[in-house]
């Protein structure tokens, strides 16, 4: 069960690569908000540096799935240009490993709706804790870490756990996912 084949590695791969391009946008989009909001900015689309995290561990439903996926995503977004340099790869690891701990809490073996948002609250509260230490959140107000710690939650869950789902689920409706643990499960829903 827990054992690799070649393909689930490519799949895999090739996630992270691609939402290490979206990361880097993501990462744009973010300064601008961070530019009218103030350090908020970013809560709000925290979510969406979570998601191959949860996509891949969703597709692929093996142990390290979540934390390899999103560690090759934040080391692939270093090497296309992202600023925060090799720093970013101990935060991607970091945030791997905050949805990696919900779906072994499961034995990898649950994905309902709840345990992918579970995750991505996972991935928001490890890269939280990273960012307060690593940010210097302490020397803001009470109220406001405990704002961007809720909207990040959110965030999380939404962005990572609900919009992950739908987009596995969309591939997977397309049969390119036909050999995966997601593929699998939706061809037995579709027979039954």
């Amino acid at each position: 069960m827990f054992k690799w084949n070649l393909r689930e590695i490519v799949v895999m791969s090739a996630l992270a690569v691609v939402f290490a391009i979206v990361y880097l946008l993501f990462f744009q989009v973010g300064n601008v908000m961070v530019g009218i909001m103030g350090p908020i900015g970013y809560e709000p689309i925290f979510g969406i540096w979570f998601i191959v995290s949860i996509i891949a561990a969703y597709i692929i439903r093996k142990p390290g799935a979540a934390f390899i996926a999103e560690t090759i995503a934040a080391f692939v977004e270093v090497l296309i240009g992202n600023v925060n340099g090799p720093r970013l790869i101990v935060s991607g690891m970091i945030q791997g490993l905050g949805a990696e701990i919900v779906f072994a809490a499961t034995g990898w073996k649950r994905y309902s709706v709840w345990v992918l948002m579970a995750a991505g609250m996972g991935s928001s509260v490890f890269s939280f804790a990273w960012g307060y230490y690593l940010s210097g959140f302490a020397a803001l107000s009470p109220t406001y870490v405990f704002w961007m710690f809720t909207i990040r939650l959110i965030s999380g869950a939404v962005l990572a756990g609900l919009l992950g789902k739908y987009i596995s689920d969309t591939l997977a409706k397309t049969g390119v996912l036909h050999g995966m643990a997601l593929g699998k499960e939706l061809k037995r829903k579709q027979a039954a």
